[in-house]
């Protein structure tokens, strides 16, 4: 853990920002052995983050529920044990409740919160299910959300805050796909996944639109692993759920999990 690794792992100037913030308040709360916790960071941020701090003991990620994909960093001092996690954080869920009929989407939700003026570093994952939303805040901006949301799009909703135990978790939607490969090549997988030619797969691997589990990739060549999460901008999300060896043809029989 040192801070001139921050220059070595940095691509881009914001990267170098971002870490600077982040290695002051972790820094601060180890030396002064108290819990603190960061902003919302997003996959590739964390895996950025991670670099940076290694194996730092007391050092969590926590996004409010299993299996969130926007988390803080949150460091718990020696007193405390990873079951202080929830009441640490200083994070907070609340639940917009509307009409079933209205079916506002995730992009509703998002555009209506950094349309009022609240920064994307400070919202968590947001969970739309039929009826209601449950998304994540820091607690320093909940109280102006609880007072100022009205709606998402075109649909008005009432707030509450309620305790992380009763968030609703929606099951996501998609679409299995059976198929063989003739490899675990990036541009391979995301042409059986998306049902696009192999030489677009590689235009929007190049054109820099893809992402493997939440880090950019320019690579068509770069082999995939079982489990990994693609992402292509403009085409959707996809997951290489199983692998599950060579047909008699030589070609890889693989399943594919598309998110609809």
């Amino acid at each position: 853990m040192k801070r001139e690794n921050i220059d070595k792992i940095a691509q881009t100037q914001e990267d170098k920002i971002l870490l600077a913030k982040l290695w002051d308040k972790i820094s601060s709360g180890i030396h002064k052995n108290i819990p603190v916790n960061t902003c919302f960071l997003s996959i590739r941020e964390q895996e950025i983050a991670r670099f940076l701090f290694g194996d730092t003991e007391g050092l969590y990620s926590f996004g409010g529920y299993d299996d969130a994909e926007r988390k803080m960093l949150v460091y718990l001092p020696d007193y405390l044990e990873e079951e202080a996690l929830p009441d640490t954080a200083a994070l907070a869920c609340l639940r917009a409740t509307f009409y079933q009929g209205d079916s506002p989407t995730h992009r509703d939700f998002l555009g209506a919160l950094t349309g009022a003026g609240i920064a994307r570093e400070v919202i968590g994952d947001i969970l739309v299910n039929n009826g209601s939303c449950d998304f994540f805040v820091t607690q320093e901006v909940a109280p102006f959300v609880l007072q100022n949301f009205v709606g998402a799009g075109r649909t008005k909703v009432k707030l509450q805050q309620i305790p992380l135990s009763d968030v609703a978790v929606p099951k996501p939607e998609t679409k299995e796909i059976r198929d063989t490969l003739p490899s675990l090549r990036l541009d391979s997988v995301i042409s059986a996944g998306f049902r696009v030619s192999r030489s677009a797969a590689a235009e929007f691997v190049i054109a820099g639109r893809t992402a493997i589990n939440g880090l950019p990739c320019e690579k068509p060549d770069k082999v995939i692993d079982e489990g990994a999460t693609v992402s292509v901008r403009g085409l959707g999300k996809i997951q290489l759920k199983l692998v599950n060896g060579q047909t008699k043809k030589g070609r890889i029989s693989v399943v594919i999990d598309r998110y609809v």
